[in-house]
């Protein structure tokens, strides 16, 4: 059917592409729901290629708002848009199910992981420790051997390094860990709670070194565990957060 016009006889049961005067088209099986009554056709195409994508069933395919448009003499792109939408939309909802396991694997920080090795790296002429990806460790002054004193948004710039650390090439000193006032368990090198940066955005970099903030002075943890002498000079290359 054109225009109002029969150009050779419609069949039931047969998907159908069917649009009416206002431009809104509508897919469907013949006389299983299209025609709608009361609404008048401009245009209705039979012999569609097979409406089925991914497995679902096209000419079940909800109508969308978004594809009504005033087409001209053919329906053919409405048919092929059409499927083209009920496709999308089943592909859309596999892909959010599918990739929702990894968004939470990436929203969740490196430091709530069960455990990390410690690695050792040269720095600006120092040995220092990093984890296993590479990021510079640090020690915050006010720490004690058994209670760490970065909580709250300090834990926020300043990601504990959760879990057991292991031991990697070249490091020495004495591993351990303590008991941090959410439960969780944070470890320890020569007696110092450890911390990454969140100013550090690659690995080598040591941007937290010798900042003072939340408090106290933070300090890049040396291979060796001791504290800087007396009098050093905070570095000049913070990555400062405004704190």
């Amino acid at each position: 059917m054109q225009d109002g016009h029969v150009l050779s006889p419609l069949r039931p049961g047969l998907a159908s592409l069917v649009i009416d005067r206002s431009g809104q088209a509508r897919i469907g099986v013949w006389g299983s729901g299209l025609p709608v009554p009361g609404e008048p056709v401009y245009s209705v195409r039979q012999n569609l290629p097979p409406l089925v994508l991914n497995g679902q069933d096209a000419t079940r395919c909800e109508e969308k708002p978004a594809m009504r448009k005033i087409w001209g003499a053919t329906g053919l792109a409405a048919a092929v848009l059409l499927v083209a939408a009920c496709g999308s939309s089943t592909s859309s909802s596999s892909s959010a199910a599918t990739s929702s396991p990894a968004a939470s694997a990436a929203s969740s920080p490196a430091s709530s992981s069960s455990g990390t090795t410690l690695m050792t790296r040269t720095i600006n002429g120092t040995q220092v420790l990093t984890n296993s990806a590479g990021f510079t460790l640090y020690w915050f002054a006010p720490d004690t051997s058994t209670t760490s004193k970065c909580t709250g948004s300090c834990a926020t710039y300043w990601p504990p390094v959760k879990g057991t650390a292991t031991a990697g090439s070249g490091v020495t000193g004495a591993l351990g860990t303590i008991s941090r006032p959410d439960g969780t368990t944070q470890a320890t090198y020569g007696g110092h709670p450890l911390y990454t940066y969140a100013g550090d955005t690659a690995p080598g970099q040591n941007k937290g070194n010798g900042v003072n903030a939340f408090g106290g002075l933070w300090h890049e943890a040396t291979a060796s565990g001791t504290a800087p002498a007396s009098g050093t000079s905070p570095s000049a290359s913070h990555g400062g957060y405004g704190y």
